[in-house]
């Protein structure tokens, strides 16, 4: 299988961003870098338009993949770099580009005025479908925004990565998830955050109030339980500086709360091969909409 990280190109400001951020990615996992611009028909009467036409449709397939590229090259001179040019159905296009990649990286505009994505819908069906970890870029994310500012309070590129940030369900953790998120710190040099969100049970809400004791003892059981997921990952990463949380109430608040302090944040999907209902689950969806940095899905069983 050939190793590689793909990205998805569209012209746009948000696929420009995650274009860079796929070439940073694939320099720490020391991998090449796939470009992949899908051009998706348009009815023929619309292809006829005076902005639709053959000129507009020469430069979207040849000028804005091209440009891409040549910006690549000149940031990552030594970067192995291949440029993809594919037409069809831009979700189902992507996934079967990047089927034996090792990520693909989209772009989400950001919501403006405020931090966060726009998922579109192409986005959403590429997580939904994927098998492979998928990573979310929005518009404008710069090299500097996932480094500790400097000295001076500065945006730097030469300063230690911000955290790594992974949201775990540890009463049903996966491997496959933790292992992503323990490596993606590993090729930063920078410490992981694993919050580990619970709510309290229904019949434990109205004695909260009164009895602070019970809510501690909660908290206790649930450090313990995310501690005891842990542990095989710490020896078998022992460089990784982890910071363990179980903050209580809403696990998707909370990550997008810390996301502003992140490089990363790492969330989970599990694959369900039902042909309807819902494929994305309601912490990452909350997470693919309102972080603040870049976001990967990890799909797994």
């Amino acid at each position: 299988m050939f190793r590689t990280v793909v990205a998805g190109l569209d012209g746009s400001s948000e696929s420009r961003s995650a274009t860079e951020w796929a070439a940073r990615e694939a320099r720490l996992r020391g991998l090449p870098l796939k470009i992949v611009h899908v051009w998706e028909p348009v009815p023929e009467p619309m292809a006829q338009a005076p902005l639709l036409g053959a000129e507009t449709q020469q430069h979207w397939t040849e000028r804005v993949p091209r440009e891409a590229a040549e910006a690549i090259r000149l940031r990552h001179p030594d970067m192995e770099l291949t440029v993809e040019q594919r037409t069809g159905d831009a979700a189902g296009t992507l996934l079967d580009a990047a089927e034996d990649a090792d990520l693909l990286v989209l772009g989400s505009r950001g919501l403006s005025g405020l931090g966060g994505f726009m998922v579109g819908s192409v986005g959403l069906a590429v997580v939904a479908r994927a098998e492979h970890p998928v990573v979310l870029v929005r518009a404008g994310e710069q090299a500097a925004d996932e480094h500790e500012p400097d000295a001076e309070g500065l945006p730097s590129g030469e300063t230690a990565y911000r955290p790594v940030v992974l949201g775990l369900d540890a009463t049903s953790p996966d491997g496959t998830l933790i292992q992503f998120a323990f490596e993606e710190a590993a090729r930063r040099g920078t410490r992981l955050r694993v919050l580990h969100g619970w709510n309290l049970p229904p019949y434990y809400v109205y004695g909260l109030s009164v009895d602070i004791e019970l809510h501690d003892e909660i908290v206790r059981q649930q450090a313990v339980l995310l501690a005891d997921v842990l542990n095989p990952w710490r020896q078998k990463f022992p460089d990784v500086e982890v910071v363990e949380e179980v903050p209580a109430g809403s696990p998707g608040a909370r990550l997008v709360d810390v996301s502003r302090e992140a490089s990363l944040v790492v969330v989970g999907r599990r694959i369900r091969r039902r042909p309807f209902g819902a494929h994305i689950g309601p912490v990452t969806h909350a997470v693919l909409h309102h972080a603040v940095a870049p976001v990967a899905v990890v799909p797994h069983h």
